[in-house]
């Protein structure tokens, strides 16, 4: 896949790993574009680009940003009507303790709303980046799960074959709705992971017979 990437904290410098790996083509930017470009020397199918330019040919775009920085990093994009948008945020409280979003509507939600046109998908959101950095094999040869919810089949799909091809076990979620729902298991993964003192080598999973 032609993939843009914005973001090149922990998740987007673990996406690019893991991208680069699977032999997608991204093109990464971010608010630091000396940052981008660093983090794109080391790998050979990513380049890092300015915002205005990073959209290119790219089918789908993949924002690793905050919640809060998530609407005005994808329109310094440009025009994305009918990209396929993977939403990967969750809208945490200050102390990563809470949800900002939740019951009534989603992070995810609340981004299609405000760019109208776009195939908007939640997914990736309930893993740590260590997780995405390590890879999808857990203890025992568990694979972890990356779950992906939205209104678009398409953007669905696509979603779960990006998941597939980095190794995951990809969860078809539903609509968009249930967003609502994956937002609060990350969360739940969060507090485990800090709160409980569980470590970031953890992710929830869905076992079936």
């Amino acid at each position: 896949m032609h993939i843009t990437l914005i973001g090149t904290g922990n998740m987007g410098a673990a996406f690019a790993r893991q991208l680069d790996r699977a032999g997608h083509q991204v093109r990464i930017t971010g608010r630091d574009l000396a940052k981008a470009q660093a983090l794109a020397e080391q790998f050979p199918h990513v380049e890092a680009y300015p915002a205005a330019q990073a959209l290119g040919d790219s089918e789908v775009v993949i924002v690793a940003t905050a919640y809060p920085d998530a609407v005005g990093a994808l329109r310094s994009l440009g025009d994305l009507r009918g990209k396929v948008v993977i939403d990967i945020t969750n809208p945490l409280t200050a102390d990563y303790m809470g949800l900002t979003v939740g019951h009534s509507s989603s992070a995810a939600e609340e981004i299609a709303k405000a760019l109208p046109g776009i195939e908007l998908v939640k997914a990736f959101n309930t893993l740590f980046a260590q997780v995405l950095a390590d890879g999808p094999l857990f203890a025992g040869g568990q694979r972890g799960s990356v779950f992906a919810a939205s209104d678009s089949e398409r953007a669905r799909q696509t979603a779960l074959a990006l998941a597939r091809s980095l190794g995951f076990e990809g969860v078809d979620a539903g609509g968009l709705v249930n967003a609502r729902y994956l937002e609060p298991l990350a969360g739940l993964n969060i507090y485990l992971g800090y709160g409980a003192g569980l470590g970031t080598s953890i992710a929830p999973t869905w076992i079936h017979k």
